[in-house]
């Protein structure tokens, strides 16, 4: 009796090409796509585009790539597809940033609604705001987490931590945009830098400074 080799391993084409790293390598450069994929990445799969970062994975007993796109702490499945040429074709759509809607009309494997429904609501930024304001570890930063949060500007830009500094990034799904880390050394008196900006050093600010010295680095097109 023949053996459909198919049941045995749902995954014949990335068996044969090493692996789910290579076997996507390979279909991209088959089908002419830029799917950001590091050609020193062997195992992780994970590609940076301006909406978070990609990753594939797949199904045990059935063929499926899955699709999730991740930001610091917070991740959406956002589709799963048998077909790998398909799967390609969509991550370097969504990485030359194609309209959410038109990405789901191309493509019907991709379900979107939880993900675009998180953004709509506000989400994640008021949920990692919720959990650095409460969170024990964070708890020497607290009160700069608090000043920070109270501003009605600053607390629309998605923060997380660098060791001892909070980072505020313009936008969550972008890592390109604007973004400022701010620590407090001593009591009383800040240091921030610019991220990415030509030059950026760490400047001393004073308190009663903070705040406008924060807004104009994130939202005013003048050099901070």
């Amino acid at each position: 009796m023949d053996v459909d080799p198919h049941a045995e391993d749902p995954y014949p084409d990335v068996t044969a090409a090493g692996g789910l790293v290579a076997a996507l390598r390979q279909t991209a450069e088959a089908r002419g796509r830029d799917i950001g994929l590091s050609p020193y990445v062997t195992e992780a799969v994970g590609m940076e585009s301006r909406r978070g970062y990609l990753a594939v994975d797949t199904a045990s007993g059935e063929r499926l790539f899955r699709l999730r796109t991740s930001i610091p702490d917070f991740g959406w499945y956002i589709g799963g597809t048998d077909d790998l040429g398909t799967l390609v074709d969509a991550i370097a759509a969504w990485r030359e940033g194609v309209p959410l809607d038109a990405l789901k009309a191309r493509f019907d494997f991709l379900d979107l609604d939880e993900f675009t429904g998180a953004l709509a609501s506000g989400e994640p930024t008021s949920s990692q705001w919720a959990h650095l304001l409460s969170s024990e570890y964070y708890r020497p930063q607290r009160n700069l987490l608090r000043r920070l949060h109270a501003d009605e500007v600053l607390r629309n830009a998605f923060p997380t931590m660098t060791h001892r500094a909070v980072r505020l990034q313009v936008d969550p799904m972008d890592y390109t945009s604007r973004q400022v880390l701010v620590e407090e050394p001593e009591e009383g008196l800040y240091a921030v830098v610019r991220v990415g900006a030509p030059g950026a050093a760490w400047t001393k600010v004073p308190s009663d400074q903070l705040i406008t010295h924060l807004r104009a680095s994130l939202c005013d097109d003048r050099p901070a």
